[in-house]
């Protein structure tokens, strides 16, 4: 007996093969989207946490303040001020420890050592970084 086409159970196999491929790459392509997002996200909070930084206003003290407040000394394009201005941060200070220079051996200086954390939270993300301050 001569077999010229395929059975349907051979063809209901091959199809059930294709569909479960389909649905794994699909799965995939979900899973990396997802990590990209993430790394973008880490990376823009990341960005964020660098404004406060260099900035003297902020970051000692706790406070809710949107984002541009933190760059309105930089001169940065109007499309990522409008952007950080729809974000609210709020600034949280923890002191960590506080160190009297003056009760160290062999000093005679009045300053303080104080190291303290601040941390950002929004409604999106949360990221922390340790300050020294010397006053």
């Amino acid at each position: 007996m001569r077999k010229d086409a395929f059975t349907l159970i051979e063809v209901m196999v091959s199809v059930m093969i294709i569909t479960v491929v389909i649905a794994s790459l699909l799965k995939m392509k979900s899973n990396n989207s997802y990590m990209l997002n993430s790394l973008k996200n880490q990376s823009n909070t990341k960005q964020y946490i660098s404004l406060l930084i260099p900035n003297k206003d902020y970051g000692y003290e706790n406070k809710e303040t949107r984002l541009d407040a933190l760059i309105k000394e930089f001169n940065v394009d109007d499309e990522l001020r409008k952007k950080l201005k729809n974000l609210k941060v709020k600034i949280i200070y923890k002191k960590i420890i506080s160190l009297d220079l003056s009760e160290v051996e062999d000093t005679a200086s009045s300053m303080v050592l104080e190291v303290g954390q601040n941390i950002l939270k929004t409604d999106k993300f949360s990221t922390n970084i340790y300050r020294v301050k010397l006053q």
